[in-house]
């Protein structure tokens, strides 16, 4: 099935989609994004500007950061990125400061949408339902393929960890977190057992957790 915005038309209104990236990282912060635009608007740009538009993880590092400028400069479109950080992860729990950033990144659309948009706003998220967001919602499974909105919100959750991920790397040098972004590679985790964990790692995550030197 390719992305469309039938998902989106058939709920109507204002319509919010919404995607995390970074769930399964030891280090860093889980990020999330949120992206709308006018529907009407939505199916111009699903075969013009946003014709590339889909799951991130399907398409390449470089292309995936045109998509992302694209979508960011696309006047009409309203978006947000938001995160939780390590600290929060390990005091939460992974799904719960998921949901927190999740919800930030929905509340700092509405900000920007105002007040008089509030009572037209629905949110449509990828995965599994989500708890705690301010406006209706509804959950789409692998939704980043098959909602134009999610998955223009997966581009740009996705970015915007792996830019996060660079200054990671710059602050923590010996990691690796440029190349693996934080997953738990061979790599990292000999890295990891050679200097310990630094500040942005997960201690709440079981390899980092196993590990004596904090």
């Amino acid at each position: 099935m390719a992305v469309s915005i039938e998902y989106e038309k058939s709920i109507g209104g204002v319509v919010l989609g919404v995607d995390e990236a970074g769930r399964g990282p030891l280090a860093g912060a889980v990020y999330a994004a949120a992206v709308t635009a006018p529907l009407d608007f939505a199916e111009k740009l699903l075969v013009g500007d946003w014709r590339g538009v889909n799951d991130s993880k399907k398409l390449t590092e470089a292309r995936r950061e045109a998509l992302a400028e694209t979508v960011k400069a696309t006047e009409g479109c309203v978006w947000a990125v938001a995160s939780a950080s390590p600290d929060e992860i390990d005091r939460l729990n992974i799904l719960r400061a998921t949901h927190l950033a999740m919800r930030r990144a929905v509340e700092s659309v509405a900000a920007q949408l105002g007040a008089d948009a509030a009572e037209r706003i629905s949110v449509l998220v990828d995965g599994n339902p989500v708890q705690g967001l301010p406006f209706p919602s509804q959950n789409l499974v692998k939704g980043d393929a098959k909602s134009l909105f999610i998955a223009a919100a997966s581009i740009l959750a996705k970015t915007s960890r792996d830019t996060d991920c660079l200054r990671l790397e710059a602050e923590y040098p010996g990691y690796g977190f440029a190349k693996h972004k934080g997953y738990p590679t061979k790599e990292h985790l000999a890295a990891l057992a050679k200097l310990g964990p630094c500040p942005e790692h997960r201690r709440s995550f079981g390899p980092v957790a196993q590990m004596t030197l904090f």
